[in-house]
Parts: structure tokens; C-alpha cells; sequence
């Protein structure tokens, strides 16, 4: 008798424990981000001509990017690479007329958004010339500074690698002068390096670090790239 009510309560126990299949979870599923937008217009690293001109310092650039899966709005950033400001502006639409400054190199990208979540995608970055009157030739882009990266904190390090990234309308950059040290305004630590990396850069402990580089073309053009700062533990 004590076995066969053993055996009662152990399937009972079993019974209870096992999830019923037939009703559907519950559970809410969170909302999916929306994807990455794909960059249309204006083109990497190429002379924009397309736009309507406004008057001599300004024309209207027509970007365009595709529509993204689960995007309901975007925002698209534009910065000026020589002065370093930016502008944002919010849209529904898969394109957007922006009114800038002429022979002026920018860079820009797009953020999807929903309502449906506070997560957001920012696209690839492009950059771009915008073209203007009696300009033959064009100063290259400003370095895109790769590694390391702002505000990066390396671990106890002897030597490390400065690297980057150069672009030119008129593909012509010769060579790059790279500025590095411990203050603000570092002194030039390696001229006319042909290649866009510097490697065995002697670093220190407990140090933070500045660096940035000027590139120059052919036709004695040149930009300078935003100024990055790092330590060492």
C-alpha cells in the first residue's frame, strides 16, 4: 500500500513539473533594433557635383541612403572636416537636401531609429569633397586616426603603433608628417612618412599621450586630422 501511494505522488510531482506545450509563452519579445542603413549619395571619396549651387560659398547636396528593415525615422550627420562642426537633422524620408559650404571636404552617416525601442544602427561613414569654383586641384581628406583611439587606456606598454587612415580626391597624397608627445601641442615626431602606420613608438607608464597628422599631396595640399589623446597604464 505505502508503494503504490509512493508511486501516486512521485507522477503527480512529474505531472506538475512538466510545462504545458499547448499555451504559448507569455513572455513579450523585446523589440528587434532597426538595421544599418547602405550609403547611396553622396559617393566615398569622390568630387560632389551634383548639388545645386546656392551662390558662390554654398550649394545644395541631394544624400540619399536606402531604407532599412525596421527603421521607422533617420538622422543623418554631416561634419565639416576643416572646421569640425557638425549638423544633424531628423527625417522620415530616405533623403534628404542639405545646403553646405563649397570646396569643402565632409564626412557623414545616418542613425536608424524606432519607436519601438531606444536602440539605434549608425551606418558606415562616408567622406566627400564638395566642389566649388577655381579649385583644380583638392587638399587631401584629414587622417582618419585608427589606433589608438581616443581616450584609449593601454596596459603597461614599452612601445606601441600609430596608425591611420589617409584619402584624396585626387589620390595624390605623398606622405604624412606625425605630431606626438605628452602635452596638448605635440611636437612633430616623424616627417614625409610615406606609409600611413608608425610603428616602435617609445611610450611610458603612467602617461597620457596626444597625437595627430598632417597629410600632404603632390601639389603641396594638406589637412590635419583631429587631435587624439591616450594613456598608459
Amino acid at each position: 500500500m505505502k508503494k503504490g501511494i509512493f508511486l501516486i505522488g512521485c507522477l503527480l510531482v512529474l505531472a506538475c513539473g512538466k510545462k504545458d506545450l499547448s499555451k504559448p509563452d507569455s513572455t513579450p519579445l523585446a523589440p528587434l533594433a532597426p538595421d544599418a542603413v547602405v550609403l547611396s549619395f553622396p559617393i566615398q571619396n569622390e568630387e560632389c557635383t551634383a548639388g545645386i549651387v546656392v551662390s558662390e560659398t554654398q550649394s545644395t547636396i541631394p544624400f540619399s541612403w536606402n531604407k532599412a528593415k525596421h527603421a521607422e525615422m533617420y538622422e543623418i550627420h554631416v561634419k565639416n572636416l576643416e572646421n569640425g562642426i557638425s549638423i544633424s537633422q531628423n527625417t522620415v524620408q530616405t533623403s534628404l537636401n542639405l545646403t553646405l559650404s563649397r570646396n569643402t571636404p565632409y564626412s557623414w552617416y545616418v542613425i536608424s531609429k524606432t519607436s519601438k525601442s531606444a536602440a539605434t544602427t549608425n551606418s558606415a561613414t562616408r567622406k566627400f569633397y564638395n566642389s566649388g569654383p577655381g579649385r583644380t586641384s583638392y587638399a587631401p581628406f584629414p587622417a582618419e586616426l585608427v589606433s589608438p583611439t581616443m581616450g584609449q587606456r593601454l596596459d603597461a606598454v614599452e612601445k606601441i603603433t600609430l596608425d591611420w587612415i589617409g584619402s584624396d580626391v585626387d589620390e595624390d597624397i605623398v606622405n604624412y608628417d606625425v605630431y606626438f608627445g605628452t602635452t596638448q601641442t605635440p611636437v612633430l615626431l616623424k616627417e614625409k612618412l610615406t606609409e600611413s602606420m608608425l610603428k616602435e613608438v617609445i611610450v611610458k607608464p603612467n602617461t597620457t599621450y596626444h597625437w595627430k597628422i598632417i597629410t600632404r599631396d603632390t601639389k603641396a595640399n594638406s589637412s590635419e586630422s583631429e587631435m587624439f589623446l591616450f594613456s598608459v597604464n
